[in-house]
């Protein structure tokens, strides 16, 4: 029920990723794609990425995993990114951070939330989506790796608390990566 939920939820984001009204009228797939990304890219806003947990899905690991699992992710990034007109988030960025098993781990793609508004400023708002990137890991010779996933946030002003959830198999994968972000201007 999760997953199908969780895919729900990105097929939805992905359609109004490609469905934009307004700026990206009449374009392409493609053209909308190459637009989002150059927008973004030249956006002038920077932001800071603060890792701050990776939880373990519990249902799927034993307790011997868990029990030697790192679920403290240090590390630090980088991204900028851009709220289009319909208020939708999007972003690049760069992740360097301690994983599962203590080693360097790093991330590097796009990400995008559509968003919804509370209160009478708006400065409040909610989001799914996704993220696209690559990442590398100890265990793959830092090769980069393919990484499409589901993620969801909430915000005030400048300060978001985001999270992407890594699906797996029983004691591999299932990890909620929960990070703050922190927008300078």
């Amino acid at each position: 029920m999760i997953k199908k939920i969780i895919i729900f939820g990105v097929l939805v984001c992905l359609c109004s990723f490609t469905a934009k009204a307004g700026e990206t009228d009449g374009m392409s797939l493609m053209d909308k794609t190459r637009y989002n990304l150059s927008e973004t890219l030249h956006s002038g806003v920077y932001d800071l990425y603060i890792p701050l947990y990776a939880w373990h899905n519990r249902l799927t690991y034993d307790d011997e995993h868990i029990d030697k699992y790192n679920e403290n992710p240090w590390g630090a990034g980088i991204g900028t990114s851009r709220f289009d007109s319909d208020g939708d988030w999007h972003a690049l960025y760069a992740l360097a951070f301690k994983d599962s098993n203590g080693y360097l781990e790093t991330m590097f793609g796009y990400a995008f939330l559509k968003n919804w508004y509370f209160g009478a400023k708006k400065d409040f708002r909610a989001g799914v989506g996704f993220t696209l990137g690559v990442t590398q890991r100890h265990e793959y010779l830092y090769i980069p790796v393919p990484l499409p996933l589901p993620m969801a946030g909430i915000g005030y002003k400048r300060l978001d608390l985001q999270a992407a959830y890594v699906p797996g198999v029983k004691n591999d994968g299932n990890v909620l990566f929960v990070w703050t972000k922190i927008r300078f201007n």
